[in-house]
């Protein structure tokens, strides 16, 4: 872990959250809140940092999954006050932000693989070679997992959006098969799926209702659905499921890079082997001086205050240093635009 250091950081954090606000009328002040839209993977972090914010704060924020795409494509379009993404921008949707990007890290978490096989009572362990093979076609039928199981089709519930945790499962999938399968957002998966759903929600959904079926959501989706999930076969040789503790295991030795944006995140030694970051979006020049504030107000909580909630949630934390440099460049580097 690359480790980044502040001078003077009590002095740093006093200013940053006593930081005055230039006035404005009542109801330019209260009438702006933030809205956000972007990947399904960290909703549930979103909506209680959300909840958590208003309650400590008497403000809020709104956010709105609709993939790591979409919220990217909203945010070059200046159509939202954030994204949120578990996509890292291509050089050159990056070069089409106008107004600068500040990639903000706030928690690590995994995707699960899940599924519905009824009158299978343990759970299921995929092998490296079963997932890559699954999710290309080449296995079509759960005996072939394992003949104990029943011979049944397998049904592959796929993401229909451009989609953060597609992209986690391809790079993986990419990467243990020795670069047969293509790393993509939207991938051509070179078989007849059975279904592609919008959103975590929507695969979580199709996966419940069809017997034979499997599919990939955010760990803290899979839990909350009921959803069973397989035990992966990691780079040990270990089967794990997606627990925080494996979650975390995974994500320990990830480096951040000077823009807060992360490339070794590839088949860890440890762990889940299906894990990733996920990032806000942020302008590093708004309209005016309200949405500034607002902005750095969010984001001082967030890295602060918010990081307590995580865990709860079956995120991991950003490193506390990390989580500093962020403050440090969001409350130093934001400004109003100067057209």
């Amino acid at each position: 872990m690359k480790t980044f250091t502040l001078t003077n950081w009590s002095k740093f954090i006093a200013v940053a959250l006593t930081a005055t606000t230039i006035p404005f009328t009542t109801s330019a002040v209260y009438a702006q809140v933030l809205k956000g839209f972007g990947a399904s993977f960290p909703q549930p972090l979103y909506q209680r940092y959300s909840a958590e914010y208003e309650r400590e704060t008497g403000k809020t924020f709104e956010y709105t999954a609709i993939g790591s795409g979409g919220g990217i494509r909203k945010f070059m379009e200046r159509a939202v006050d954030f994204g949120a993404t578990t996509l890292i921008p291509t050089p050159i949707e990056e070069n089409q932000v106008e107004d600068g990007l500040l990639m903000v890290p706030t928690g690590g978490g995994a995707v699960a693989i899940v599924y519905n096989l009824k009158d299978v009572p343990t759970n299921i362990k995929l092998s490296r070679e079963q997932l890559a093979k699954i999710f290309t076609g080449q296995i079509g039928n759960w005996k072939q997992v394992n003949p104990r199981f029943p011979n049944k089709e397998i049904q592959v519930i796929v993401r229909s959006d451009s989609s953060g945790a597609t992209f986690v499962l391809t790079k993986y999938l990419n990467k243990i098969s020795g670069g047969k399968i293509e790393a993509s957002r939207e991938p051509d998966w070179g078989f007849d799926i059975f279904a592609a759903r919008p959103q975590d929600s929507g695969v979580a959904a199709e996966v419940r209702r069809i017997d034979g079926a499997i599919g990939y959501v955010q760990s803290g989706v899979a839990q909350r659905n009921n959803l069973p999930v397989a035990r992966l076969e990691n780079q040990a040789g270990r089967y794990v499921k997606p627990t925080l503790a494996e979650t975390k295991k995974a994500l320990e030795n990830v480096t951040f890079n000077q823009d807060f944006t992360t490339d070794n995140i590839n088949d860890p030694e440890e762990g889940y082997p299906l894990v990733s970051l996920t990032w806000l979006l942020i302008y590093k020049r708004y309209p005016n001086q309200t949405l500034v504030q607002e902005t750095q107000d969010v984001l001082n909580w967030i890295m602060t205050r918010g990081q307590e909630f995580n865990q709860e949630l079956e995120y991991t934390r950003i490193p506390e240093d990390v989580a500093q440099k962020v403050l440090e460049t969001a409350n130093t580097e934001l400004k109003v635009r100067p057209y």
